[in-house]
């Protein structure tokens, strides 16, 4: 009786798997007979883009501040965006996350940071165990290159990637989080947050190569180049998508060396006078309101005039250099546009200019670094001041391997606002240029659009101009809500209404919320040194996140943030911080961390 049970069962088995192998696969739209004459063959169709959908373009700098570059009224010149500016739109209430890793995140999949899982960095030691915070994008939150690629776009990304997890970085793999397992069909760049520019970390595909000793913007741009021309001549009519992110301006500054005189002895008036010079220059231009004023200095930022012939003498050199790297980054980027116009793709190309990931960086100290001079030991000023000097001729050079510029320079480079990079409750932090250009689709050439935007919004803004939609599934996977707002309706209407209303910021514990128009933020400094704090000598305390104080503005009538009103509206104040609260459960911003805490932890259980 066991035994006939058995065989049945086995039968039953044999019957459905020829069922199964014989039920045609989901999708198919043919007809399977006994016999091919019974039968109806079915071809599922090869993705095909919208009828004449441009090609688009996505450039995205690194460290460049709102006051840097002359396209917004920065006093270094940057031919190619200014006319990209001048021949489409200019975009002054844009924002991004304050620090490159989130921003990357958040502008690739049109998600919140910590929903696409980026809280800090792809970096173990800046990574942590939780939703928010694993530095690993899920595939539920796909991204744009997976999007266009699925809707017949050839998908290419030269430059910085930053948002793979440290562990897969090898060539070993796994390679679902490097470039190609997120929709780029060829990537040539460096996976890390920064590089040298002579010796990069340098990855084509799915595997490291040697640099050929080039600077690697160069190297970049002739590789997408490359990448366009032969997808062209292979198929005229497919549109590409193109993610060109160097690792310029970001430290080290170095660029070749026919580059790095070209403004000798322009910045030697210093940097009170530069911000000067770039608010009435930026009102001249119509990015800031008429009646903007500068913000006092940073807390200490000393005066120009009140520095020593030699500091100063190495502090212009500083910015010499780095303004002479925005403008040789411009250029390489022009050779881009110039081959489009030469292969007669410009007219039908959608390019999107992000002017900085992040506001103009504050790693550099207050005496500027050649070598680290303060970074991993404990030195004085007067230490780093020497060894700075010291090294004067290798900055901007092949050795001078981790160059950048000091803040008061920082602070000059996000003017009008205060504050710098990694300041997610300040406008200095998050707020930088965007330049829309499409000559298919733009007529008021050079206009100016007010409108408030976040790096999340590119994402629905360059689907709803192309004429995709947001896809469901991505190859079977189930898409989570992308949240950003499409800034499409801005580009015909500059008068129009806002449509995003609600933003949060965070980075390292400093945070904001803003909400059409208000915005509250509040700053974290718990490794007892606060640059943004005037100097009192007294011994550094720790900070906690409940003993912080929120600030509060109105961005409508103070859009950089000079009159503090959280005592005259503590109501309002109330009303944003539970904003905040909310916005933070919802994308996992939670648990609030403290690096040093985490450094700690790892410490001891390491030691166990």
């Amino acid at each position: 009786m066991k035994q006939t049970a058995l065989l049945s069962l086995a039968l039953a088995a044999i019957a459905s798997q020829a069922t199964a192998q014989s039920s045609p696969p989901p999708g198919f739209q043919g007809v399977i007979g006994k016999t091919y004459a019974e039968s109806k063959e079915y071809w599922t169709p090869l993705p095909k883009a919208p009828d004449g959908a441009p090609n688009v373009l996505w450039i995205l700098l690194d460290d460049v501040g709102f006051g840097a570059a002359s396209a917004f009224g920065g006093l270094i010149p940057t031919p190619t965006f200014d006319s990209l500016a001048s021949n489409g739109l200019r975009y002054t209430n844009f924002h991004t996350t304050a620090i490159c890793a989130p921003t990357r995140a958040s502008l690739l999949t049109g998600r919140n940071q910590h929903t696409a899982h980026m809280g800090g960095f792809a970096h173990t030691f800046l990574s942590a165990g939780f939703p928010g915070w694993d530095g690993r994008i899920p595939a539920e939150k796909g991204t744009i290159a997976e999007i266009l690629r699925d809707n017949g776009y050839n998908t290419f990304a030269v430059g910085k990637w930053g948002v793979t997890p440290d562990a897969d970085t090898t060539d070993a793999g796994p390679f679902d989080r490097w470039p190609s397992g997120k929709g780029f069909e060829h990537f040539y760049g460096f996976l890390g947050s920064q590089t040298d520019q002579y010796r990069p970390a340098l990855v084509e595909d799915n595997a490291h190569i040697q640099p050929d000793g080039r600077h690697l913007n160069e190297q970049i741009t002739d590789k997408a180049i490359h990448y366009i021309t032969r997808q062209k001549k292979a198929a005229p009519d497919k549109p590409f998508f193109l993610y060109y992110a160097p690792g310029a301006t970001h430290a080290p500054h170095q660029l070749p060396a026919q580059w790095r005189d070209i403004y000798k002895g322009k910045f030697d008036e210093g940097w009170d006078v530069y911000r000067e010079k770039v608010i009435a220059a930026q009102k001249k231009l119509g990015v800031i309101p008429a009646n903007a004023q500068l913000p006092p200095r940073n807390p200490n930022i000393k005066a120009w005039a009140a520095l020593p012939a030699e500091e100063k003498r190495l502090y212009a050199r500083f910015m010499e250099v780095y303004a002479a790297y925005l403008t040789y980054t411009d250029h390489e980027i022009g050779r881009i546009i110039n081959h489009l116009k030469e292969i007669n793709q410009l007219e039908n190309t959608l390019v999107f200019v992000i002017v900085g990931d992040n506001g103009a960086s504050k790693e550099g100290t207050y005496e500027g670094v050649v070598n680290r001079a303060r970074f991993g030991a404990a030195v004085t000023e007067e230490e780093a001041l020497k060894k700075a000097l010291a090294e004067y001729d290798k900055i901007g050079t092949p050795e001078g391997l981790q160059t950048n510029y000091p803040l008061g320079w920082a602070e000059a480079a996000n003017t009008p606002f205060k504050y710098y990079k990694q300041d997610a409750n300040a406008e200095g932090g998050t707020h930088n240029p965007l330049i829309a250009f499409y000559p298919k689709g733009i007529k008021d050439k050079g206009g100016i659009r007010k409108q408030y935007g976040h790096v999340i919004d590119l994402l629905p803004t360059t689907l709803d101009i192309v004429g995709i939609q947001q896809p469901e599934a991505i190859r079977g996977i189930r898409q989570d809500s992308v949240q950003g707002i499409s800034l499409a309706y801005s580009i015909t209407d500059a008068t129009a209404a806002s449509r995003h209303h609600v933003q949060y910021y965070y980075i390292f514990g400093s945070r904001a919320i803003y909400k059409d128009g208000w915005k509250a933020g509040v700053a974290h400094h718990p490794d007892y040194i606060d640059i943004n704090t005037p100097a009192t000598g007294a011994a550094p305390v720790k900070k906690g996140f409940d003993n912080e104080v929120w600030e509060l503005y109105n961005l409508e009538e103070d859009f950089n943030e000079r009159n503090n009103l959280a005592a005259k509206y503590p109501e309002k104040l109330k009303e944003l911080q539970a904003l905040f609260e909310s916005e933070a459960k919802k994308n996992n911003v939670y648990p609030l961390i403290d690096w040093e805490d985490v450094f700690n932890r790892r410490r001891l259980t390491a030691v166990k």
